[in-house]
């Protein structure tokens, strides 16, 4: 085990609970699931393609005297859905959070879309988030302390950008998604809530766009990008006690972007 402590006293404490984060392996998933990790949640890690990545964080998490397992699952399956989410409430015989992140974000001008793809980006990121929620509220509504759901949107979800007809509309999918199982599984102690991040800094991304993360550090009065642990912060907060009374929501992690005046 490392010396390197995981737990971070800043965030609530999960101990005890089991973390469900869709698409681990990617960037933001990472992110999400280290942050429910140094929360003292267990955490099960999703991946499709990404194997390498979930299972070097999971090892990453362990080594730091954590608890994490990575389970594959193609989410365009509705029986794969639900599959990965039986494994990861028989993982430890609950299941308590469940962030779905999954998704993808694929650039096409609206007049050269086809209805293929359209319906691919909605697939992996609106179908996805519906058939795991339903699996999930399946366990979480016979459980004691219910459970807590969370969609990962995005401020596109309120704010298009060109190109991205199909990834606009099914995050505002996502939003009112969370806003329709807040209302039908609240009464089962269900919470279901979305997140909505702005841009989020990654590898290269500084070099590849210079000027669009400048356009953005200039008009976020935080004055930085975000980083993938700032939405896990905002999921973990969300799945907390500290947030029992929370539901139905959107909290947008934007560092005050949307504060900007656009006239």
């Amino acid at each position: 085990m490392s010396d390197e402590s995981l737990r971070d006293e800043t965030l609530p404490l999960l101990s005890g609970r089991v973390a469900l984060v869709t698409g681990g392996s990617g960037l933001l998933g990472a992110g999400i699931a280290w942050r429910f990790a140094q929360a003292g949640a267990a955490v099960v890690v999703h991946f499709h393609r990404g194997d390498k990545g979930a299972r070097e964080l999971v090892q990453r998490i362990t080594d730091r005297g954590g608890d994490a397992l990575a389970v594959p699952a193609d989410l365009t399956d509705e029986a794969d859905c639900h599959h990965l989410v039986e494994e990861a409430h028989a993982w430890r015989g609950r299941l308590d959070s469940l962030v779905n992140n999954a998704g993808v974000q694929p650039v096409q001008d609206l007049a050269g879309m086809t209805a293929a793809e359209w319906r691919e980006v909605n697939e992996a990121n609106v179908h996805s988030a519906f058939c795991c929620t339903q699996a999930a509220a399946g366990w979480m509504r016979d459980q004691e302390g219910g459970g807590s759901v969370t969609h990962i949107a995005s401020i596109e979800g309120s704010h298009p950008a060109a190109g991205h007809a199909h990834y606009s509309a099914s995050k505002a999918a996502l939003i009112m998604f969370a806003r329709s199982a807040a209302l039908e599984y609240g009464p089962l102690g269900i919470r279901v809530n979305s997140v909505s991040p702005g841009l989020i800094d990654r590898p290269g991304l500084a070099d590849a766009w210079p000027e669009g993360v400048a356009r953005w550090t200039a008009a976020a009065p935080l004055t930085r990008l975000g980083r993938p642990e700032d939405v896990g912060s905002a999921c973990v907060f969300l799945a907390s006690d500290a947030a029992s009374w929370i539901t139905g929501t959107d909290l947008v992690v934007d560092g005050g972007v949307g504060a900007r005046p656009t006239w």
